[in-house]
């Protein structure tokens, strides 16, 4: 039998419906238990045993080790999580996608499930139309549960028949008598299969298939095992690449933890996968030695008990492993506590529309610091004698705002990304507080770009002013500091606690003094205080500052309308 063009274009399809439905079941499961996870991951502590439960938990949800390594990649970058807290929740993965095994050996091939895969897709059908969010994500759980193994079913007949194709039997039979050089070929093929399709879970069925139709034996399939845990990591840090640097270190610990794992079980890798067989064929049990059959669950019990050995093991060595990312991925850069850049949101959505929103807020968080940063710039330029110094300081200023623009844009897009996916009515008054936040803040810089502009206008043509003018510049600088930090301090707290009195008791505080000093302003022109330039200035300056003022109790407004 000739195993044809339209044969290995339908062996590709079999696997992109398995991959179809497996996408499909994960993103509804995430849907699902999206509250849930995100409770489970902001209860997390920095204690490493619950971090493994948590990952294992998590795993176990959405059914990829990848998705959550990714997610905790991102929240490593978000800030949401610390990189010690990471290692926990990364070996825990390992363990919990372990499930998945276990789900295509009882169901894939102990339990013929294709034939209710048909049945599964049409009680999920009228879920997908409902108009409740929740009744439509189990909907799509059922037909992706419903697809995953329709795609098994068609792997398995797609697949050539082995005793149709001698020779190629023959070709795997040349690799399977070199001791550890077979092991290392399986464990590359493995770590290859799964780089390429992205998916654990899809080279572990296809490992599982090929073993069922007697391709390969059990030692061998083994091998893939090990290599699948190594591809996996990649993922992770293909996302980490556009990360900061906590983000790269956590996925490389991934990859140095599965790595570990998987040189010393090469040690062991006979006697451990002999010992599988011996405790499967006692008592009258069938060994995957002699039946194909029996290799699934050997397989499962395998990667199992590899993957919870090589926590117990490494669970101990945290601090160890921490140092040595550390040590492997060095702070070559030496970020500056000046470097205003996107920090948050560079990796991307994560699991869910809710987690997403979190993420944006930390965000808009560390706009609001470099936007306040900025004003910090202007007061100092304001006091600056030497012309180097105050250059410097203006560049700041004018750089600043310049980002600003930009990041303003990537936010919005952001928040514009996550509001295309299902959120709660709490989370839709999040998202609209947060654009508009996002767009006040860009106006403070504006506003703090404009204040740097009439100081540089000052210096330049050299205007003093009186040290009674400059008090009172001094105390309107002062106000509006403080309503920065007000800001601020409103913008680390839950929406639904923020109280604005403070905020706008200063707002009001602002706007009479700014009348005071306009009232003062036509005055001292008239008594001819100061000069008519000299007075430009000064009434660019408080009016700049008073409507500063205005963008910031703006941002406070914004928070306060998500418990409205």
């Amino acid at each position: 039998m000739e195993y044809s063009l339209f044969d290995f274009l339908s062996l590709i399809g079999s696997l992109g419906l398995f991959l179809y439905g497996m996408k499909i079941m994960s993103e509804a499961l995430q849907k699902v238990a999206g509250n849930k996870m995100r409770a489970i991951l902001s209860a997390m502590t920095s204690n490493r045993f619950f971090g493994i439960f948590t990952g294992f938990l998590v795993t176990a949800m959405i059914q990829s080790s990848s998705a959550t390594t990714v997610m905790v990649v991102s929240f490593v970058n978000a800030g949401l999580i610390t990189l010690k807290e990471s290692i926990g929740v990364i070996m825990g993965a390992n363990i919990g996608t372990t499930i998945t095994g276990w789900v295509i050996t009882i169901f894939g091939f102990k339990v013929k499930i294709s034939a209710y895969s048909l049945p599964l897709i049409g009680l999920g059908l009228p879920f997908i139309f409902s108009k409740s969010g929740s009744k439509r994500s189990y909907g799509e759980l059922l037909i992706g549960f419903a697809l995953l193994f329709l795609g098994l079913e068609f792997l398995k007949q797609s697949v050539p028949n082995i005793q149709g194709n001698p020779e190629l039997l023959s070709f795997l039979h040349r690799y399977t008598d070199h001791g550890l050089a077979t092991t290392l070929l399986f464990l590359v093929i493995g770590t290859c299969l799964t780089i390429i399709v992205q998916s654990s879970s899809a080279t572990m069925a296809l490992t599982f298939v090929m073993c069922n139709e007697g391709w390969i034996e059990f030692n061998q399939a083994a091998a893939m095992i090990l290599g699948e845990n190594i591809g996996t990591t990649i993922t992770a840090n293909i996302a980490a690449a556009v990360g900061n640097l906590s983000a790269k270190r956590a996925a490389r610990i991934h990859l140095i933890f599965n790595l570990l794992g998987v040189l010393w079980m090469l040690f062991v890798f006979n006697q451990f996968t002999g010992l599988i067989d011996s405790l499967m064929s006692r008592n009258g049990g069938i060994s995957p030695s002699h039946s194909p059959a029996a290799i699934p669950t050997a397989l499962s019990i395998f990667h199992s008990s590899f993957n919870i050995i090589n926590v117990l093991i490494f669970v101990w060595f945290t601090p160890l492993i921490q140092k040595a990312v550390e040590y492997l991925v060095p702070n070559k850069s030496k970020e500056s506590d000046e470097e205003f850049r996107l920090k948050y949101i560079t990796t991307g959505m994560l699991s869910t529309a809710e987690l997403s929103l979190l993420q944006a807020k930390k965000e808009i968080q560390f706009y609001a610091k470099h936007t306040t940063k900025m004003f910090g710039f202007v007061r100092k330029m304001m006091h600056e004698e030497k012309d180097k110094k105050f250059n410097k300081q203006f560049s700041k200023v004018q750089k600043y705002e310049g980002i600003s623009d930009n990041v303003e844009v990537e936010i919005t897009n952001y928040l514009a990304q996550i509001s295309q996916y299902k959120l709660s009515e709490i989370g839709r008054k999040r998202l609209r507080s947060m654009l508009k936040m996002a767009g006040d803040l860009e106006s403070i810089a504006d506003s703090n770009f404009n204040l740097a502009r009439t100081v540089n206008r000052m210096r330049e043509q050299n205007i003093k002013f009186k040290s009674s003018a400059l008090e009172k510049l001094e105390l309107m600088f002062n106000l509006v500091e403080e309503a920065l930090s007000i800001m601020r301090e409103n913008l680390q707290q839950d929406e639904l606690a923020v109280s604005l009195d403070k905020a706008k008791l200063l707002e009001s505080q602002i706007n009479n003094y700014r009348n005071q000093l306009k009232s003062e302003h036509l005055d001292n022109l008239a008594n001819k205080v100061y000069s008519y330039e000299a007075g430009i200035i000064f009434n660019d300056l408080f009016s700049e500052c008073e409507k500063l003022a205005d963008y910031i109790i703006n941002v406070s407004e914004a928070i306060e309308e998500v418990a409205i």
